[in-house]
């Protein structure tokens, strides 16, 4: 049976990343995805927002690897000219029940290391952006936009030019581990076995179920997988802002929220909508309520410029009604399974984190190849 020294499963942003990581430390490195070209899934069908890091609990990998992410992103997009802009967002609030709900997440920020948050009152959040609603505001400076296409497309390129190898169309079907080996089979087209010393699997939504069928893995260390759908809708027309613009976070997510991608072209989203199933398709029935919440924050926004855009999932481990779920990076110290790391729950902040995330797993993967716990 062929070898390899190591294997990542799931060809998404944080999949290439932790893939050319490995790659760069030297290592002979497999990258193994079920569809036809990279990014196709979650990674592609999100904001393309670099996340400031203000959300998330403290303490938690969220906000770890979001502020750490978001600094080595933005200098890898200065470096190797991938396009971006850091545009700021304003968080508004547009009832006074509301404005304690800024100080405190200026607050919460602070405990996570974003020191860069300004308090606005109505006039300021009037002078950055006229059109918009608001009693009072929170400037965010270092949230910004990416071309995550452009970016994905950069570290394949660098990922093969060091020697790794990508291979489309290969999904992972079962998995066992013995002898210091993980043995992985394969479907598609051309399907195979093979084993490695090292499997990281990080498929997004398909990363619990993978990671079930791993013979040796115990079942009860895998997370069950919700999916909350995120629908977008484009606006038709340009808009009259230059900043993203963000309500006060909601249960599920952050709000419906307008976004600009690189050519400012607006697009509105997402919502939380819990499904039973995977689905993608744009539910064109929300635009009511679209149009309702976006015209909190900007009344002149017109019903019938909203258009369906796409819709994403996310690969949540909690449930609906409970409380925000953080990242879940599991390994041998957790499963006692050698050579085997699973990365749940990789929602967002996942395209900002990541680059810290696959230095976290090529850091773990260099302990054990040292002899290291």
């Amino acid at each position: 049976m062929e070898q390899v020294e190591c294997i990542v499963i799931g060809a998404g942003v944080v999949g290439i990343a932790v893939a050319r990581q490995l790659a760069e430390q030297g290592r002979e490195v497999l990258l193994l995805d079920g569809e036809s070209s990279f990014g196709t899934q979650t990674s592609s069908r999100n904001s393309e927002v670099i996340h400031a890091g203000i959300y998330y609990p403290e303490n938690s990998l969220k906000a770890y690897h979001c502020v750490r992410g978001r600094d080595a992103l933005y200098q890898y997009c200065k470096d190797r000219g991938v396009p971006f802009r850091q545009c700021g967002k304003l968080i508004v609030a547009t009832s006074e029940v509301q404005r304690p709900v800024l100080e405190q997440l200026i607050a919460h920020a602070k405990a996570v290391g974003v020191h860069d948050l300004a308090l606005l009152s109505a006039a300021d959040v009037h002078d950055l952006e006229p059109a918009a609603n608001a009693i009072a505001g929170i400037l965010s400076p270092s949230t910004g936009i990416i071309d995550s296409h452009s970016f994905m497309l950069t570290m394949i390129g660098e990922f093969e030019s060091l020697g790794g190898t990508v291979a489309y169309q290969t999904p992972v079907l079962s998995g066992h581990a013995a002898d210091g080996l993980i043995t992985l089979n394969t479907g598609g087209p051309d399907a195979f076995s093979i084993a490695a010393k090292t499997v990281v699997i990080c498929c997004g939504l398909g990363a619990t179920h993978l990671a079930a069928t791993i013979r040796g893995l115990p079942a009860h260390l895998v997370p069950t997988l919700y999916y909350a759908k995120g629908n977008y809708f484009t606006y038709q027309g340009k808009v009259p802002f230059s900043h993203l613009i963000y309500p006060v976070p909601e249960p599920g997510g952050l709000g419906i929220h307008l976004t600009l991608d690189l050519a400012n072209q607006a697009r509105f989203g997402p919502d939380v909508e819990w499904m039973e199933e995977p689905d993608f398709e744009v539910n064109a029935s929300r635009q009511t309520a679209f149009h309702e919440a976006i015209c909190h924050y900007w009344p002149d926004a017109e019903k019938d410029r909203l258009t369906p855009s796409f819709a994403g999932i996310r690969p949540k481990i909690t449930a609906p009604g409970d409380p925000a779920g953080d990242f879940v990076i599991s390994g041998p110290a957790d499963h006692g399974v050698q050579g085997l790391y699973n990365l749940f729950g990789i929602e967002s902040p996942g395209l900002t984190s990541s680059l810290s995330l696959a230095n976290t797993i090529a850091t773990m993967a260099s302990r054990r190849t040292a002899g290291q716990s």
